[in-house]
């Protein structure tokens, strides 16, 4: 049986890449969730209505622990399994200017975005290199690409992960693993849900918030065999915001 995890799939984003790689591939969904499991059985549900199969694969991605017992566990109670695809998803925010921010706030978002990036592809790429297939998506964001204001942890978190995209993309390419990243700009999720849109959407130059649905799309691609010579590669999902 090929798998495909999706980290942070309870909600958002990572909730409609699971739906998405679902319906275009077949691939059992794993649905990793640390502590909003009703949303994460809610993101399974949707698969299963939609004609597709998961189970839910809870972890803090922050914890390097917690994330080699889930995956072993995982192995062992599936050893004919096969995790082909990795999304890695998760992420948080503690948004504050840098003169005010905090070492804790600082330390938080970048063991999620960064050192949970760390945390899960090295619990995955090993099987993957020894079947010498497998594709990678990194979620990260317009702020990793070219800064934001308010966000120097979640910039510096970003940007690290497409800086290790690129270096582990070249790492892998001829074992057939692709490592591809795609950076949503402002995109209606739960996350956004308290932004001023208003405003925002004046920096936009298509005039709106991205969806969901656009994000899942282009990682779905990414994923695709069809994708097989993109590698290494940031996909700026964000209506045209540049530096």
């Amino acid at each position: 049986m090929k798998f495909a995890l999706i980290t942070g799939a309870s909600r958002g984003i990572g909730a409609g890449i699971a739906a998405r790689i679902s319906k275009d591939y077949g691939y059992k969904i794993l649905v990793n969730f640390h502590s909003n499991e009703k949303a994460a059985k809610d993101t399974l549900k949707e698969i299963e209505e939609s004609g597709g199969a998961g189970e839910l694969l809870k972890f803090n991605v922050a914890d390097k622990w917690d994330v080699d017992r889930a995956i072993e566990g995982f192995y062992k109670d599936n050893p004919d399994a096969v995790i082909e695809v990795l999304v890695n998803n998760a992420g948080i925010t503690k948004d504050n200017l840098f003169v005010f921010m905090e070492q804790s706030d600082w330390s938080q978002v970048l063991d999620v975005s960064l050192n949970g990036f760390y945390n899960v592809t090295s619990a995955i790429l090993k099987k993957m290199v020894r079947k010498r297939y497998g594709r990678i998506v990194n979620v990260v964001s317009v702020s990793g690409v070219k800064g934001v204001p308010g966000q120097a942890n979640y910039s510096a978190a970003k940007g690290g992960v497409i800086g290790a995209t690129r270096s582990i993309a070249q790492e892998v390419a001829k074992r057939n693993i692709t490592v591809n990243a795609v950076a949503p700009g402002f995109i209606d999720t739960e996350m956004t849900s308290e932004l001023p849109k208003e405003e925002l959407v004046k920096l936009i130059p298509v005039n709106r918030f991205g969806t969901v649905e656009e994000v899942a799309h282009a990682v779905s691609f990414l994923v695709s065999k069809e994708a097989g010579y993109i590698t290494g590669e940031v996909l700026n999902i964000n209506g045209g915001i540049h530096s």
